[in-house]
C-alpha cells in the first residue's frame, strides 16, 4: 500500500502535468480567421482573374489568327463562367469550414 504522502505527491504531479499541457496547448490565432471583407475581396479577385485570363487568351488568339473580336468575346464569357464557378467553390469551402467550426464548438459545449 502507498502512504498518504505519496498520494498527495502524485496528485500534485498530475496537477502540474495538466497545467503544463494547458500552457502548451496551441491557442487559435486571431489573424487566421477571415473577415467578411477579406472573403469578399478574395471572391472579387477570383472573378476578375477569370475575366482577365479569358480576355487575354481571346485577344491573343484574335491577333494570332487575324479574326474579328469573336474569340475575345467568346473567351471573355468563358472566363466569366470560370470566375463565377471558382467564386461558388470558394463560398462553399468557406461555408463548410464555418459549419465544421460551429459543430466543433457544439461538441465542446
Amino acid at each position: 500500500m502507498t502512504d498518504p504522502d505519496q498520494k498527495d505527491r502524485m496528485k500534485r504531479l498530475e496537477d502540474r502535468i495538466e497545467a503544463a499541457r494547458k500552457a502548451q496547448a496551441p491557442t487559435p490565432r486571431v489573424d487566421e480567421h477571415y473577415s467578411a471583407a477579406n472573403l469578399a475581396w478574395r471572391m472579387v479577385i477570383e472573378l476578375v482573374a477569370g475575366l482577365g485570363i479569358g480576355f487575354g487568351i481571346g485577344y491573343g488568339l484574335d491577333l494570332l489568327f487575324g479574326t474579328l473580336p469573336i474569340l475575345m468575346v467568346l473567351f471573355t464569357m468563358l472566363g466569366l463562367a470560370a470566375g463565377i464557378k471558382t467564386m461558388l467553390r470558394s463560398a462553399k469551402e468557406i461555408q463548410d469550414a464555418q459549419a465544421a467550426e460551429a459543430a466543433g464548438k457544439n461538441e465542446r459545449d
